[in-house]
Formats: structure tokens, C-alpha cells, sequence
């Protein structure tokens, strides 16, 4: 199969990589890129392991050619916070307890991020809402919804 050329931009840095045409999004990012916190669980887009976001959207990664970001955004949370600091959501989830197995912790860190992007104030509702998409099944959700509204009082 004749490999594919594509550019666009990985947690703010740009990167060009040839991949076959059928090669999934989350298996690139592990593979190619070392962003292990791509996890890969149903393989469906069913569970949230493997939340990226793609220009802004929360997106699961393992529905995701990789030649349909060519001249995207991608940010995973290795591209979270800043050299030495965390993005105020990975802060709040240590805070509030909602890192169990970890397993999940990535996708929901990723879906909470796309809605504060969009909403920087969002009701309890509309947090349960942006994180559906992602199954836990360690903590219950309580611990992951107060780190988010903690993120949000920052």
C-alpha cells in the first residue's frame, strides 16, 4: 500500500510523517509520536481511552484515519501546561482524587479541556455532558466531575 505524506501540527509543534492510508490516528500517535497517553481500550469509540483533540473537538483517536489530520491541531496531554507546569486540569484531578488506575484519566483531562475551551464557566450538567464519551471504572465520576468544577473556580 503506497504511504500517504501528511503535516499538521502535535501539541503545538509541526510534524510530517508518511503512513499508510488505512493507519489509525491513536496508533500513529503511540507509535510514531511517543505519545503514550493515547490509550487504546474498546476500539470502538465507545470508551473515551483514546480522546485526542483535533482543532479544538474531543475526538476519539482510534475512529480517526491518520491522514484526516493532515493540517490539523492535535493535542494529547503530553501537550498539556507549559515546560515544568501542568495544565490547571491535571492539577485538579491530583487535587480531588480523580486519578484512580489512571487508565481514563488522559481522555477525561481531554474532554474536560475541549469543553473549558468552548465554556470556561459550565454548569455540572454540561461537565457530565462533555465527559459521557468516557467510561471510568474506578472512581464513580464524582471525584472527576469536582476536579473539573475545581479546574473551572481556578
Amino acid at each position: 500500500m503506497k504511504k500517504v505524506k501528511i503535516t499538521f501540527k502535535l501539541n503545538n509543534k509541526m510534524e510530517s510523517f508518511e503512513v499508510e492510508p488505512n493507519k489509525r490516528l491513536l496508533d500513529m500517535l503511540r507509535e510514531d509520536c511517543g505519545c503514550t497517553s493515547v490509550k487504546e481500550g474498546c476500539s470502538e469509540g465507545e470508551c473515551g481511552a483514546c480522546t485526542v483533540l483535533i482543532n479544538g473537538e474531543a475526538v476519539t483517536s482510534c475512529t480517526v484515519l491518520a491522514p484526516q489530520v493532515e493540517g490539523a491541531e492535535v493535542l494529547t496531554v503530553e501537550g498539556l501546561g507549559t515546560e515544568g507546569e501542568m495544565d490547571r486540569l491535571q492539577e485538579t484531578f491530583i487535587e480531588a482524587g480523580a486519578v484512580q488506575c489512571g487508565f481514563c484519566t488522559p481522555g477525561m483531562v481531554l474532554s474536560a479541556k475541549a469543553l473549558l475551551m468552548k465554556n470556561p464557566n459550565p454548569n455540572r450538567e454540561q461537565m457530565k455532558t462533555a465527559i459521557e464519551g468516557n467510561l471510568c471504572r474506578c472512581t464513580g465520576y464524582t471525584k472527576i466531575l469536582d476536579a473539573i468544577e475545581k479546574a473551572v473556580e481556578k
